[in-house]
């Protein structure tokens, strides 16, 4: 049973490796942000999916995340990662909800499916880029080679056994947990084989954190995730 300090401790850890891989991304593409005492934020647009300002603390306000971010043209996004912020008076709609969720240290419930290891070359990166995007090459362009020189980046690959890859994530281990994101399984894998094979590739000596919803968050619980809180992302409509 995890105590009230320990979840609002794994919380925060969340937050803030969610922050800085959202960070490392946007550096990797020449768009670095800057980590305020409250609120990252990002003074040009980000790439596509991620967050122009992410908070940091339960007690940022809106101030902390607009004053530093381009709202020259609609789009911009928020993620509240408390989900303490109200926006809409500031012209953003609420685009959804997830839940943070969080794994104890140790090895996963059920063991990978053969054919898991670590995406390292530019091409075997392309190969798991092309996968996670469904063949969309222009969204495949999210994750430049760039990354693979972050030490604290691995992007878990699931192969069949022709060596295509069916399922992968991203980990972004720090020095309190490891951050999980972007999994996916293509059609025909199962959910529960990604959560498995991403999380055998994890540190077992760091607890494991992320964000989910719906049938995702579903999914998460299975592979032995509790919840630590809301989330919320807003866009800007105006």
């Amino acid at each position: 049973m995890i105590t009230d300090a320990a979840r609002a401790a794994l919380l925060d850890h969340a937050v803030r490796d969610n922050a800085d891989w959202c960070h490392t991304l946007c550096r990797a593409h020449g768009l670095p942000g800057a980590f305020g005492p409250r609120a990252w934020t990002n003074p040009r647009r980000t790439p596509p999916y991620y967050p122009d300002a992410v908070t940091l603390t339960r007690d940022a306000t809106a101030a902390d995340v607009l004053t530093g971010i381009d709202r020259t043209a609609p789009g911009a996004s928020v993620k509240d990662s408390h989900a303490r912020l109200d926006l809409g008076a500031e012209g953003f709609r609420l685009l959804f909800e997830a839940t943070w969720i969080h794994r104890p240290a140790g090895p996963p419930r059920t063991a990978a499916p053969a054919g898991w290891r670590p995406a390292r070359t530019p091409e075997e990166l392309a190969a798991w880029a092309a996968a996670w995007s469904g063949g969309d090459a222009t969204e495949a362009t999210l994750f430049p080679a760039a990354l693979l020189a972050d030490p604290d980046t691995t992007f878990a690959a699931g192969h069949d056994g022709d060596g295509r890859v069916v399922a992968g994530a991203v980990l972004t281990a720090r020095s309190r947990v490891t951050g999980v994101s972007n999994l996916f399984a293509t059609e025909g894998t199962d959910p529960a084989d990604a959560w498995a094979g991403a999380l055998a590739l994890a540190d077992p000596a760091l607890p494991v954190v992320g964000y989910e919803s719906g049938d995702d968050l579903t999914a998460a619980r299975a592979a032995g995730f509790g919840e630590l809180g809301p989330l919320r992302i807003w866009l800007d409509a105006a």
